[in-house]
Protein backbone atom coordinates (compact mmCIF):
# COMPACT_ATOMS: atom_id res chain seq x y z
CA UNK A 1 0.00 0.00 0.00
CA UNK A 2 1.32 3.26 -1.05
CA UNK A 3 0.72 6.20 1.53
CA UNK A 4 -1.34 9.23 -0.34
CA UNK A 5 0.22 12.58 -0.93
CA UNK A 6 -1.89 14.27 2.04
CA UNK A 7 0.93 13.37 4.09
CA UNK A 8 2.91 16.07 2.62
CA UNK A 9 1.09 18.52 4.06
CA UNK A 10 3.42 19.76 6.74
CA UNK A 11 5.72 22.45 5.77
CA UNK A 12 7.54 22.50 8.78
CA UNK A 13 9.04 19.99 11.84
CA UNK A 14 6.47 22.02 13.98
CA UNK A 15 3.71 20.05 12.02
CA UNK A 16 4.71 17.04 12.69
CA UNK A 17 3.79 16.53 15.85
CA UNK A 18 7.76 16.13 17.55
CA UNK A 19 8.45 16.28 20.85
CA UNK A 20 9.77 19.64 21.87
CA UNK A 21 12.91 18.31 22.75
CA UNK A 22 13.54 16.89 19.47
CA UNK A 23 12.47 20.20 17.42
CA UNK A 24 14.44 22.13 19.68
CA UNK A 25 17.85 19.29 18.55
CA UNK A 26 16.45 19.81 15.03
CA UNK A 27 16.69 23.58 14.95
CA UNK A 28 19.99 23.61 16.48
CA UNK A 29 21.26 21.63 13.73
CA UNK A 30 19.61 23.94 11.35
CA UNK A 31 16.99 22.18 9.71
CA UNK A 32 13.66 23.57 9.20
CA UNK A 33 11.43 21.76 6.51
CA UNK A 34 10.75 18.44 6.49
CA UNK A 35 12.30 16.46 3.17
CA UNK A 36 9.42 14.84 0.89
CA UNK A 37 10.45 11.17 2.81
CA UNK A 38 10.82 12.82 6.67
CA UNK A 39 7.00 14.04 5.80
CA UNK A 40 5.74 10.80 4.76
CA UNK A 41 7.34 8.58 6.81
CA UNK A 42 7.38 10.53 10.33
CA UNK A 43 3.66 10.45 10.83
CA UNK A 44 3.48 6.51 9.59
CA UNK A 45 6.39 5.71 12.38
CA UNK A 46 4.89 7.49 14.56
CA UNK A 47 1.45 5.77 14.03
CA UNK A 48 3.17 2.65 15.14
CA UNK A 49 3.03 1.33 11.41
CA UNK A 50 5.31 -0.87 10.38
CA UNK A 51 7.31 0.39 6.90
CA UNK A 52 8.83 0.04 3.92
CA UNK A 53 10.80 3.58 2.71
CA UNK A 54 12.35 3.79 -0.78
CA UNK A 55 14.21 7.60 -1.10
CA UNK A 56 17.41 8.69 -3.55
CA UNK A 57 20.26 9.08 -1.03
CA UNK A 58 21.01 12.19 0.49
CA UNK A 59 17.18 12.85 0.76
CA UNK A 60 17.29 12.86 4.99
CA UNK A 61 16.52 8.87 5.09
CA UNK A 62 18.15 8.79 8.68
CA UNK A 63 15.79 11.50 9.67
CA UNK A 64 13.11 10.28 8.71
CA UNK A 65 13.46 6.67 11.23
CA UNK A 66 15.54 8.29 14.00
CA UNK A 67 13.46 11.55 14.95
CA UNK A 68 9.73 9.29 15.15
CA UNK A 69 12.10 6.86 16.99
CA UNK A 70 13.28 9.23 19.95
CA UNK A 71 9.88 10.76 20.46
CA UNK A 72 8.24 6.83 20.91
CA UNK A 73 11.07 6.06 22.92
CA UNK A 74 10.80 9.27 25.36
CA UNK A 75 8.95 8.27 27.49
CA UNK A 76 11.28 5.63 28.51
CA UNK A 77 13.86 8.17 29.07
CA UNK A 78 15.78 8.54 32.75
CA UNK A 79 18.74 9.37 34.50
CA UNK A 80 19.37 6.49 36.79
CA UNK A 81 22.91 4.79 36.55
CA UNK A 82 21.15 1.23 36.76
CA UNK A 83 21.66 -0.92 33.48
CA UNK A 84 18.86 -2.87 33.96
CA UNK A 85 16.79 1.16 33.65
CA UNK A 86 18.22 1.16 30.27
CA UNK A 87 17.62 -1.69 28.12
CA UNK A 88 18.02 -1.79 23.92
CA UNK A 89 14.53 -0.64 22.85
CA UNK A 90 15.19 0.16 19.31
CA UNK A 91 17.85 -1.23 17.34
CA UNK A 92 19.20 -0.16 13.72
CA UNK A 93 20.98 -2.10 11.73
CA UNK A 94 23.42 -0.94 8.64
CA UNK A 95 25.58 -2.91 5.92
CA UNK A 96 28.68 -1.03 6.95
CA UNK A 97 30.93 0.58 9.56
CA UNK A 98 31.18 3.36 7.58
CA UNK A 99 26.77 3.57 7.88
CA UNK A 100 26.51 2.68 11.20
CA UNK A 101 28.90 5.33 12.76
CA UNK A 102 27.41 7.96 10.88
CA UNK A 103 23.45 7.20 11.63
CA UNK A 104 24.69 6.81 15.13
CA UNK A 105 26.20 10.47 15.07
CA UNK A 106 22.68 11.13 13.73
CA UNK A 107 21.06 9.90 16.61
CA UNK A 108 23.66 11.59 19.05
CA UNK A 109 22.61 14.82 17.80
CA UNK A 110 18.72 14.59 17.70
CA UNK A 111 18.65 13.25 21.41
CA UNK A 112 20.86 16.08 22.82
CA UNK A 113 18.01 17.12 24.82
CA UNK A 114 16.91 13.56 26.11
CA UNK A 115 18.53 11.35 29.23
CA UNK A 116 18.51 8.38 26.33
CA UNK A 117 21.83 6.51 26.05
CA UNK A 118 23.40 5.15 22.52
CA UNK A 119 26.17 3.30 21.18
CA UNK A 120 27.38 1.85 18.20
CA UNK A 121 29.07 -1.80 17.50
CA UNK A 122 30.87 -2.70 14.65
CA UNK A 123 33.76 -4.79 13.59
CA UNK A 124 37.40 -3.65 13.05
CA UNK A 125 37.68 -2.32 16.34
CA UNK A 126 38.36 -3.76 19.95
CA UNK A 127 35.32 -5.40 21.96
CA UNK A 128 36.24 -4.07 25.23
CA UNK A 129 35.37 -0.29 25.19
CA UNK A 130 32.28 -1.46 23.17
CA UNK A 131 31.35 -4.42 25.96
CA UNK A 132 31.43 -1.51 28.70
CA UNK A 133 28.98 0.80 26.84
CA UNK A 134 26.51 -2.31 26.55
CA UNK A 135 27.02 -3.11 29.87
CA UNK A 136 26.42 0.08 31.25
CA UNK A 137 22.83 0.24 29.33
CA UNK A 138 21.64 1.99 26.03
CA UNK A 139 18.03 2.49 24.70
CA UNK A 140 19.34 2.69 21.08
CA UNK A 141 21.54 0.60 19.86
CA UNK A 142 23.16 0.94 16.41
CA UNK A 143 25.33 -1.99 14.81
CA UNK A 144 26.52 -3.97 12.27
CA UNK A 145 24.71 -8.00 11.72
CA UNK A 146 28.40 -9.65 12.70
CA UNK A 147 29.68 -7.42 15.78
CA UNK A 148 26.44 -7.57 17.17
CA UNK A 149 26.05 -11.27 17.06
CA UNK A 150 29.33 -11.42 18.34
CA UNK A 151 28.35 -9.54 21.47
CA UNK A 152 24.95 -11.74 21.77
CA UNK A 153 27.01 -14.95 21.70
CA UNK A 154 29.24 -12.78 24.88
CA UNK A 155 25.96 -12.14 26.63
CA UNK A 156 27.00 -8.49 26.78
CA UNK A 157 23.75 -7.25 25.25
CA UNK A 158 19.91 -8.39 25.13
CA UNK A 159 17.50 -7.72 22.98
CA UNK A 160 14.54 -9.51 24.31
CA UNK A 161 12.96 -5.89 24.83
CA UNK A 162 13.28 -4.41 21.27
CA UNK A 163 10.39 -2.53 20.78
CA UNK A 164 11.72 -0.84 16.88
CA UNK A 165 13.57 -2.33 14.23
CA UNK A 166 15.41 -0.66 11.47
CA UNK A 167 17.17 -2.24 8.49
CA UNK A 168 18.86 0.69 6.79
CA UNK A 169 19.72 0.25 3.22
CA UNK A 170 17.80 -2.86 3.67
CA UNK A 171 18.45 -4.09 0.50
CA UNK A 172 21.53 -4.80 1.15
CA UNK A 173 20.64 -5.97 4.68
CA UNK A 174 18.47 -8.59 2.99
CA UNK A 175 20.97 -9.89 0.33
CA UNK A 176 22.20 -13.18 0.42
CA UNK A 177 25.58 -11.99 1.95
CA UNK A 178 23.66 -10.27 4.88
CA UNK A 179 20.69 -12.17 5.71
CA UNK A 180 21.96 -15.78 7.43
CA UNK A 181 23.13 -13.12 9.96
CA UNK A 182 19.83 -10.91 9.77
CA UNK A 183 17.55 -14.29 10.37
CA UNK A 184 19.68 -15.31 13.39
CA UNK A 185 19.05 -11.47 14.91
CA UNK A 186 15.34 -11.79 14.30
CA UNK A 187 15.24 -14.77 16.48
CA UNK A 188 16.40 -13.34 19.34
CA UNK A 189 13.98 -9.94 18.88
CA UNK A 190 10.77 -10.02 20.08
CA UNK A 191 7.80 -10.96 17.88
CA UNK A 192 5.83 -7.89 18.72
CA UNK A 193 7.89 -5.02 17.38
CA UNK A 194 7.99 -1.76 15.04
CA UNK A 195 9.97 -3.12 11.97
CA UNK A 196 11.41 -0.49 9.49
CA UNK A 197 12.90 -0.64 5.95
CA UNK A 198 14.30 2.20 4.35
CA UNK A 199 16.41 2.23 1.50
CA UNK A 200 16.80 3.85 -2.00
CA UNK A 201 16.49 0.34 -4.22
CA UNK A 202 14.11 -2.33 -3.64
CA UNK A 203 14.08 -5.08 -5.76
CA UNK A 204 10.71 -7.35 -6.43
CA UNK A 205 12.43 -10.52 -4.50
CA UNK A 206 13.91 -8.04 -1.52
CA UNK A 207 10.32 -6.64 -1.39
CA UNK A 208 9.03 -10.48 -1.15
CA UNK A 209 11.25 -11.59 1.13
CA UNK A 210 10.59 -8.63 3.60
CA UNK A 211 6.80 -9.59 3.60
CA UNK A 212 7.55 -12.61 5.68
CA UNK A 213 9.04 -9.95 8.53
CA UNK A 214 6.90 -7.68 8.15
CA UNK A 215 3.42 -6.79 9.56
CA UNK A 216 0.84 -5.16 6.99
CA UNK A 217 3.78 -2.79 5.93
CA UNK A 218 2.59 0.67 4.50
CA UNK A 219 4.53 1.83 1.23
CA UNK A 220 6.57 5.02 0.83
CA UNK A 221 8.20 6.30 -2.11
CA UNK A 222 8.96 9.35 -2.83
CA UNK A 223 10.67 9.30 -6.38
CA UNK A 224 10.29 6.70 -9.19
CA UNK A 225 11.89 3.34 -8.03
CA UNK A 226 15.69 2.48 -8.41
CA UNK A 227 16.37 6.38 -9.65
CA UNK A 228 19.43 8.34 -8.85
CA UNK A 229 18.66 12.18 -7.87
CA UNK A 230 17.30 14.13 -10.79
CA UNK A 231 20.41 16.65 -9.30
CA UNK A 232 23.24 14.13 -11.11
CA UNK A 233 24.89 14.55 -14.51
CA UNK A 234 25.27 10.81 -15.81
CA UNK A 235 28.29 10.68 -18.36
CA UNK A 236 29.59 7.77 -19.88
CA UNK A 237 32.60 7.63 -21.44
CA UNK A 238 33.31 4.46 -23.43
CA UNK A 239 37.53 4.00 -23.31
CA UNK A 240 40.01 0.67 -23.60
CA UNK A 241 40.89 -0.76 -19.96
CA UNK A 242 44.46 0.55 -20.49
CA UNK A 243 43.24 4.09 -21.17
CA UNK A 244 41.35 4.34 -18.28
CA UNK A 245 43.92 5.88 -15.82
CA UNK A 246 44.49 8.89 -18.45
CA UNK A 247 41.03 9.08 -19.11
CA UNK A 248 40.09 10.35 -15.57
CA UNK A 249 42.65 12.00 -15.09
CA UNK A 250 41.54 14.16 -18.08
CA UNK A 251 38.23 14.85 -16.95
CA UNK A 252 39.68 15.77 -13.57
CA UNK A 253 41.68 18.45 -15.02
CA UNK A 254 39.32 19.40 -18.03
CA UNK A 255 35.83 19.85 -15.47
CA UNK A 256 38.29 21.43 -12.72
CA UNK A 257 37.01 18.51 -10.47
CA UNK A 258 38.54 19.61 -7.00
CA UNK A 259 37.11 16.42 -5.36
CA UNK A 260 35.88 13.06 -6.87
CA UNK A 261 34.75 9.54 -5.43
CA UNK A 262 36.45 6.99 -7.24
CA UNK A 263 34.94 3.83 -7.28
CA UNK A 264 36.31 -0.15 -8.01
CA UNK A 265 34.81 -3.66 -8.14
CA UNK A 266 37.23 -5.39 -6.10
CA UNK A 267 39.85 -4.43 -3.15
CA UNK A 268 42.95 -4.95 -5.02
CA UNK A 269 42.14 -3.13 -8.15
CA UNK A 270 41.05 -0.04 -5.68
CA UNK A 271 44.61 -0.63 -4.27
CA UNK A 272 46.49 -0.73 -7.90
CA UNK A 273 44.32 2.16 -9.02
CA UNK A 274 45.88 3.79 -5.72
CA UNK A 275 49.27 2.96 -5.94
CA UNK A 276 48.90 4.16 -9.91
CA UNK A 277 47.23 7.52 -8.88
CA UNK A 278 50.30 8.10 -6.14
CA UNK A 279 52.92 7.68 -8.92
CA UNK A 280 51.26 10.17 -11.37
CA UNK A 281 51.69 12.78 -8.56
CA UNK A 282 48.17 12.93 -7.32
CA UNK A 283 47.03 13.10 -3.77
CA UNK A 284 45.23 9.81 -3.73
CA UNK A 285 43.66 7.76 -0.69
CA UNK A 286 42.24 4.40 -0.96
CA UNK A 287 39.59 2.63 1.66
CA UNK A 288 38.00 -0.35 1.70
CA UNK A 289 36.97 -3.81 3.06
CA UNK A 290 40.69 -5.21 4.12
CA UNK A 291 41.71 -1.70 5.75
CA UNK A 292 42.58 -1.24 9.15
CA UNK A 293 39.20 0.93 10.52
CA UNK A 294 41.44 3.31 11.49
CA UNK A 295 43.26 3.75 8.27
CA UNK A 296 39.62 4.06 6.81
CA UNK A 297 38.78 6.36 9.42
CA UNK A 298 41.69 8.41 8.52
CA UNK A 299 41.33 7.97 4.82
CA UNK A 300 38.19 9.07 5.13
CA UNK A 301 38.83 12.32 6.74
CA UNK A 302 41.39 13.19 5.28
CA UNK A 303 39.37 12.93 2.23
CA UNK A 304 36.50 15.42 3.75
CA UNK A 305 39.13 17.68 4.48
CA UNK A 306 40.44 17.85 1.53
CA UNK A 307 43.82 16.86 1.91
CA UNK A 308 43.30 14.17 -0.19
CA UNK A 309 42.37 15.25 -3.69
CA UNK A 310 40.60 11.97 -5.04
CA UNK A 311 39.65 8.48 -2.72
CA UNK A 312 39.64 5.24 -3.84
CA UNK A 313 37.37 2.64 -2.50
CA UNK A 314 35.26 -0.24 -3.31
CA UNK A 315 31.40 -0.69 -2.63
CA UNK A 316 31.97 -0.17 1.45
CA UNK A 317 31.45 4.02 0.28
CA UNK A 318 28.49 3.51 -1.93
CA UNK A 319 26.13 3.21 1.43
CA UNK A 320 26.87 5.80 4.14
CA UNK A 321 29.49 8.14 3.03
CA UNK A 322 27.93 11.25 3.36
CA UNK A 323 30.78 14.17 2.15
CA UNK A 324 29.22 17.71 1.83
CA UNK A 325 29.09 18.94 -1.20
CA UNK A 326 30.59 15.92 -2.96
CA UNK A 327 31.39 17.59 -6.58
CA UNK A 328 31.90 14.20 -8.43
CA UNK A 329 31.76 9.89 -8.87
CA UNK A 330 33.36 8.10 -10.97
CA UNK A 331 32.99 4.66 -11.84
CA UNK A 332 36.56 3.15 -12.44
CA UNK A 333 35.26 0.18 -12.97
CA UNK A 334 31.22 -0.49 -13.22
CA UNK A 335 29.53 -2.99 -10.38
CA UNK A 336 28.34 -6.06 -11.32
CA UNK A 337 24.73 -5.24 -9.39
CA UNK A 338 23.23 -2.40 -10.56
CA UNK A 339 21.75 -1.58 -7.34
CA UNK A 340 25.01 -0.33 -6.11
CA UNK A 341 25.10 2.10 -9.17
CA UNK A 342 22.58 4.01 -7.87
CA UNK A 343 23.90 4.35 -4.57
CA UNK A 344 27.61 4.69 -5.97
CA UNK A 345 26.47 7.85 -7.59
CA UNK A 346 23.87 8.91 -4.73
CA UNK A 347 26.91 9.90 -3.03
CA UNK A 348 27.33 13.45 -4.99
CA UNK A 349 24.22 15.49 -6.11
CA UNK A 350 22.91 15.25 -2.16
CA UNK A 351 20.41 17.48 -0.84
CA UNK A 352 19.39 19.16 -3.83
CA UNK A 353 22.95 19.95 -4.71
CA UNK A 354 23.92 19.40 -8.18
CA UNK A 355 26.60 16.31 -8.73
CA UNK A 356 28.37 14.77 -11.71
CA UNK A 357 28.51 10.45 -12.11
CA UNK A 358 31.42 9.93 -14.44
CA UNK A 359 32.01 6.17 -16.01
CA UNK A 360 34.72 4.70 -17.68
CA UNK A 361 33.27 2.00 -19.66
CA UNK A 362 35.43 -0.76 -21.24
CA UNK A 363 34.61 -3.23 -24.28
CA UNK A 364 34.26 -5.89 -21.61
CA UNK A 365 31.74 -3.98 -19.57
CA UNK A 366 29.04 -3.32 -22.01
CA UNK A 367 26.80 -5.70 -20.83
CA UNK A 368 26.91 -4.01 -17.05
CA UNK A 369 26.43 -0.80 -18.89
CA UNK A 370 23.33 -2.11 -20.54
CA UNK A 371 22.13 -3.69 -16.83
CA UNK A 372 22.27 -0.47 -15.88
CA UNK A 373 20.63 1.14 -17.63
CA UNK A 374 17.63 -1.15 -17.81
CA UNK A 375 17.40 -0.66 -14.12
CA UNK A 376 17.42 2.94 -13.54
CA UNK A 377 15.00 2.99 -16.82
CA UNK A 378 16.82 5.32 -18.74
CA UNK A 379 19.86 5.51 -21.26
CA UNK A 380 22.76 7.31 -20.49
CA UNK A 381 24.70 9.73 -22.60
CA UNK A 382 27.70 9.15 -24.36
CA UNK A 383 30.26 11.33 -24.94
CA UNK A 384 33.97 11.46 -25.91
CA UNK A 385 36.45 11.39 -23.20
CA UNK A 386 37.82 15.16 -23.08
CA UNK A 387 41.04 16.14 -24.12
CA UNK A 388 43.05 19.29 -22.84
CA UNK A 389 43.72 21.82 -25.10
CA UNK A 390 47.23 21.56 -26.95
CA UNK A 391 49.81 23.79 -25.52
CA UNK A 392 50.31 26.52 -28.30
CA UNK A 393 53.87 26.17 -29.95
CA UNK A 394 56.34 29.06 -29.50
CA UNK A 395 55.41 32.11 -30.86
CA UNK A 396 58.62 32.90 -33.29
CA UNK A 397 57.60 36.56 -34.27
CA UNK A 398 60.05 38.33 -31.89
CA UNK A 399 62.99 35.61 -32.64
CA UNK A 400 62.06 36.01 -36.20
CA UNK A 401 62.17 40.14 -35.21
CA UNK A 402 65.40 40.31 -33.62
CA UNK A 403 67.10 37.83 -36.07
CA UNK A 404 66.11 40.66 -39.05
CA UNK A 405 67.80 43.52 -36.30
CA UNK A 406 71.37 41.33 -36.72
CA UNK A 407 71.03 40.24 -40.09
CA UNK A 408 70.41 44.50 -40.49
CA UNK A 409 73.17 45.10 -38.27
CA UNK A 410 75.51 42.54 -40.08
CA UNK A 411 74.33 44.83 -43.27
CA UNK A 412 75.71 47.69 -41.99
CA UNK A 413 79.03 46.28 -40.22
CA UNK A 414 80.12 44.35 -43.24
CA UNK A 415 78.39 44.86 -46.64
CA UNK A 416 76.86 42.44 -49.62
CA UNK A 417 80.25 41.79 -50.64
CA UNK A 418 81.19 40.23 -47.22
CA UNK A 419 78.09 38.14 -46.84
CA UNK A 420 78.53 37.02 -50.63
CA UNK A 421 82.04 35.89 -49.73
CA UNK A 422 80.57 33.24 -47.24
CA UNK A 423 79.55 35.26 -43.83
CA UNK A 424 77.09 32.98 -41.81
CA UNK A 425 73.12 32.82 -41.82
CA UNK A 426 71.09 33.72 -39.92
CA UNK A 427 69.67 30.53 -38.59
CA UNK A 428 73.57 29.78 -37.55
CA UNK A 429 73.99 33.06 -35.57
CA UNK A 430 70.65 31.54 -33.64
CA UNK A 431 72.16 28.34 -32.76
CA UNK A 432 73.69 27.53 -29.25
CA UNK A 433 77.16 27.19 -29.36
CA UNK A 434 78.56 23.79 -29.12
CA UNK A 435 79.02 22.50 -25.53
CA UNK A 436 82.60 22.42 -24.12
CA UNK A 437 84.93 19.09 -24.66
CA UNK A 438 84.36 16.65 -22.19
CA UNK A 439 87.56 16.01 -19.55
CA UNK A 440 87.59 12.49 -20.42
CA UNK A 441 86.09 10.55 -23.33
CA UNK A 442 84.09 7.55 -22.11
CA UNK A 443 80.52 8.03 -22.16
CA UNK A 444 78.32 7.54 -18.58
CA UNK A 445 76.27 4.56 -19.12
CA UNK A 446 72.43 5.10 -18.92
Amino acid sequence: MTESAALEAASNFSELDLAPEILAAVTALGYATPTPIQRQAIPLVLAGRDLMAQAQTGTGKTAAFALPLLHRIKPYANTSTSPARHPVRALVLAPTRELAIQVHDSVVDYSRQLPLRSTVVYGGMGMDTQEAALRAGVEILVATPGRLLDHAGNRTVQLNQVQFLVLDEADRMLDMGFLPDLKRILALLPRQRQTLLFSATFSEDIIRLAQSFLHNPMRVEVARRNTAAETVEQVVHRVREDDKLDALLNVVDCRGIAQALIFTRTKISADKLGRRLQRRGVEAAVIHGDKAQLDRLTALEGFKQGKNRLLVATDIAARGLDIVELPCVFNFELPYSPEDYVHRIGRTGRAGASGLAVSLVSPEEEKLLTGVERFIQKTLAVTPVPRPAPEPPPAPVQVLAEASQSESRQDRQVGPVARRRGAEPVCALLRPPPPAPAAHDQIEPE
